[in-house]
């Protein structure tokens, strides 16, 4: 039954451009689920419930509220029932997985339904990985390593995806490419650390520091421990004014963190790590312990490799590094220049993952293997 729905001799009962308008709509609706997505997994909300409210007013979004696209446009922005704004992200993740489900179906359509479908998934899991990682400088363990196992489901399940016919050729070139992805972006990850070191942040008069379970808090920026603390010698360095816990306070004291050790030093003192659940520090700066790229990267690399194979995590890392250039530049020549080193790395990778499944394979499996 499932093999009969996805042969490529029933779908070409009907036109491709027919196919080509399926894909665009159904990229439109999930693009729907995915700004739910964007806004609840950081948060680590369910997707499931409760139903889409306006954060505003609370109401519950009726249907005829929440179609894709054509309800934003119609309602121009705003809630239909308290008024309030609705940020333009939301119509333009929707239009921009429209484009790219369609894209992908006339790229890779005529290989196979199920591949296009494979690289549909990739597509949007590249998109909530893009997003998240620029708002909250995180990309959830659900799309990096949740994105590696479904990169080998789906080599099981569409070997097309790797230019395979048969399943083990397929596999293999997943495990590879998961292997390769996360690999090469550890070897920068300490390569960089031998160069880079260290990143010192300085605050704002009265500037504060807040340290929680898992996140250093910086009055710009969130920093998740596991991007900071990766090595047992990394060392959080600070002079604090004022450092407050839940059972004691400090006055002018060095401060040295030592997370992965598990160690703590105020003053003289040696405080377990592992006991303070929350900390707030008046500092004039902090020293921070700096990698090329956050872990994060590793696992969302392996996710990349998984789904194209090491020449994809190759021509990830090349064209990466090319679209983190373009879009400095084109900040500089804006006049923000500054926000170019608020946008992490994540987002730099999926572009080029992008670019690999909607037609750049093509040029540079040419340029690689001059075929």
């Amino acid at each position: 039954m499932g093999a009969a729905i996805f042969n490529m001799e029933s779908w070409a009962s009907l036109p491709f451009g027919f196919w080509t308008v399926v894909f665009a709509v159904l990229g439109a609706i999930v693009g729907s689920f995915l700004n739910v997505c964007i806004h609840r997994m950081p948060r680590e909300e369910s997707l499931v419930t409760p139903p889409s409210r306006c954060p505003q007013c609370g109401t519950r979004i009726r249907w005829k509220h929440n179609l894709p696209i054509v309800s934003w446009l119609v309602l121009r922005g705003r809630c239909a029932y308290c008024g309030v704004r609705i940020p333009p992200r939301y119509v333009a993740v929707e239009a921009l997985t429209a484009v790219v489900f369609a894209w992908v179906w006339v790229r890779h359509g005529s290989t196979g339904a199920l591949v296009a479908l494979a690289f549909c998934l990739f597509g949007a899991a590249l998109i909530v990985a893009t997003f998240i990682d620029i708002a909250h400088l995180i990309i959830p363990d659900e799309i990096t390593l949740g994105g590696a196992v479904a990169g080998v489901v789906m080599s099981v399940v569409a070997p097309g995806i790797h230019g395979a016919e048969y399943v083990w050729p397929a596999l293999k070139a997943s495990a590879i490419g998961a292997v390769a992805g996360a690999g090469a972006v550890f070897a920068i990850l300490e390569l960089g650390k031998l160069f880079l070191g260290r990143q010192r942040f300085r605050l704002p008069e009265n500037g504060v520091l807040r340290f929680t379970e898992s996140e250093l808090h910086l009055p710009d920026r969130v920093l998740p421990y596991e991007d900071v603390f990766y090595r047992s010698t990394d060392t959080l360095v600070f002079h604090a004014r004022r450092l407050e816990m839940v059972d004691r306070c400090y006055r002018d004291v060095p401060v040295r963190l030592r997370l992965r050790a598990g160690l703590l030093l105020v003053g003289e003192e040696k405080v377990d790590p592992s006991t303070v659940s929350w900390m707030r520090a008046e500092t004039a700066e902090v020293v921070v312990p700096r990698e090329a790229m956050g872990f994060g990267d590793v696992k969302f690399m392996a996710a990349i490799g998984a789904f194209t194979g090491w020449p994809g995590v190759l021509f990830a890392l090349m064209g990466s590094s090319v679209v983190a250039v373009l879009v400095s530049w084109l900040l500089t020549v804006a006049g923000r220049r500054e926000w170019s080193a608020r946008i992490p790395y994540g987002p730099y990778l999926a572009a080029a993952a992008m670019a690999w499944i909607l037609g750049a394979d093509v040029w540079f499996r040419r340029w690689l293997f001059g075929a």
